[in-house]
């Protein structure tokens, strides 16, 4: 059996050997055999681990991969499957919401006719439905500036119009995105203005982001698939 030293596993992936230590440390990679000199040694298993997990973080974060890595560990390949599978689902629902908000940002035209369901004013439970966004994330985002929904002269409830339909699709399309608040504010604000040629860029620059981190995740799949491999668990 070929052993590998801890600098040869580090070098490859690109980082310290401290960092694998912190990978044991966290109970992802199963623990080596030590040499007589106290030495870790490293197998071709503790190689699939260390790959997989580097790859994996890219595209599912250390939460996801960590929990992953430990069913595999335990024999359980298929939990570990599903728990990638929903986070690829998850990814895609960003791309679908993200595709729609780009849709009614380059067609600020949009009426009821041309968009099933888009009405021309909405309670805030119909907004949330047709955004497929929490009626509270839509209050809380008032709270914090970025909505201004009208209020019906009668009863003083909530009413959205298209324009905020678009705001709201926008926030959710960049709240998984690096932007900060102000940041945030200032991009809705643009729709509010018809002045949306910014917003388009930075919701197409969201795309871009989804688009890279579906690739990352498939190749920690990759890396997943060949370490069950490896480990003859498939």
């Amino acid at each position: 059996m070929r052993y590998y030293k801890p600098i040869e596993i580090a070098r490859e992936l690109g980082i310290s050997t401290s960092a694998l230590r912190h990978y044991e440390s966290w109970g992802v990679i199963p623990p080596p055999d030590r040499a007589a000199n106290g030495y870790r040694l490293y197998t071709g298993v503790h190689l699939a681990y260390f790959r997989c997990l580097r790859a994996m973080v890219a595209g599912f974060g250390f939460p996801v991969t960590c929990g992953v890595l430990r069913h595999i560990q335990d024999g359980n390949m298929d939990t570990a499957f599903w728990l990638v599978n929903k986070e690829q689902a998850d990814l895609q629902q960003e791309k679908v919401i993200a595709d729609q908000t780009l849709a009614l940002l380059h067609h600020p035209e949009l009426t009821p006719s041309t968009n099933k369901g888009l009405k021309p004013l909405m309670t805030i439970g119909e907004a949330a439905a047709f955004t497929d966004v929490q009626a509270s994330a839509i209050r809380h985002w008032e709270s914090e500036g970025l909505l201004t929904p009208e209020r019906d002269p009668e009863n003083g409830y909530r009413v959205f119009s298209p324009m905020h339909i678009r705001q709201i699709l926008l926030i959710r399309t960049l709240r998984r995105t690096v932007y900060f608040l102000e940041n945030m504010k200032e991009i809705v604000q643009a729709v509010e203005q018809h002045s949306i040629e910014k917003a388009k860029k930075v919701t197409e620059e969201a795309l871009l982001s989804i688009h890279n981190r579906n690739r990352q995740q498939l190749y920690g799949v990759y890396q997943l698939v060949e370490l069950c491999k490896e480990l003859g668990l498939t």
